[in-house]
């Protein structure tokens, strides 16, 4: 699978998957052969301010994840479902070295920080990070700032290409860009739980061990 292009790869075909498909299906991924619940999907995929019918939307994506996984419901070989109680993914999940890396992650991070969860500092007087998903999205957002160009800035937001992150939130450290020099992050909680992004060292700051927001 391809986390990054949302394409998952069976029988050597590529399927396209939706965002909430393929956040579930990493939710599920983290802990293979474990139960994960309704409520924890809820708290990952669907943040507390997001006002959908909750039950609607989790039951048409497990659906659109079963048809791309090429699964039944009735006798599933992947995703588990768990009446009342949650899904649990169920063959042996085995990690790609190559394809896990992070593509930037040599390019100079504090040595044992990859890997590592930490929650997002926002600058004073502010609830939010903003955090281009890549060299090329964080590049054009520089030029924007510089020329004072809000309404592209917000072109970049809603094209999802600079990411609003709420302060608090954990992300797991993935290494430096070698290109901007940021830190390279996976999000792990909310509206754009799985997808990766750029934030700077300072908006990083660490969490205890057995802290909540170490998913």
């Amino acid at each position: 699978m391809d986390v990054r292009a949302g394409e998952l790869y069976r029988r050597g075909k590529r399927i396209k998957v939706q965002q909430q498909p393929m956040q579930i299906l990493l939710a599920l991924l983290e802990r293979p052969g474990d139960v994960v619940t309704r409520d924890e999907l809820r708290e990952k995929i669907w943040p507390s301010d997001t006002f959908v019918d909750f039950e609607h939307s989790l039951n048409t994506a497990i659906k659109k994840l079963r048809q791309a996984l090429g699964d039944r419901a009735n006798k599933s070989k992947y995703v588990e479902t768990l009446p009342r109680r949650g899904y649990r993914f169920l063959p042996a999940v085995e990690a790609n070295e190559a394809s896990a890396q992070a593509p930037s992650a040599g390019g100079g991070s504090k040595e044992g920080a990859e890997g590592r969860v930490f929650a997002l500092l926002a600058e004073g007087g502010t609830e939010c990070v903003l955090a281009p998903v890549d060299g090329r999205a964080f590049e054009e957002w520089r030029k924007l700032m510089n020329l004072s160009d809000d309404v592209g800035i917000s072109m970049m937001i809603t094209q999802h290409r600079l990411l609003l992150l709420e302060a608090g939130k954990p992300v797991r450290l993935l290494g430096r860009d070698a290109t901007t020099g940021w830190s390279e992050v996976r999000i792990l909680e909310g509206e754009h739980y799985g997808k990766t992004a750029l934030v700077e060292k300072k908006s990083l700051q660490a969490v205890k061990s057995g802290a909540k927001a170490q998913n």
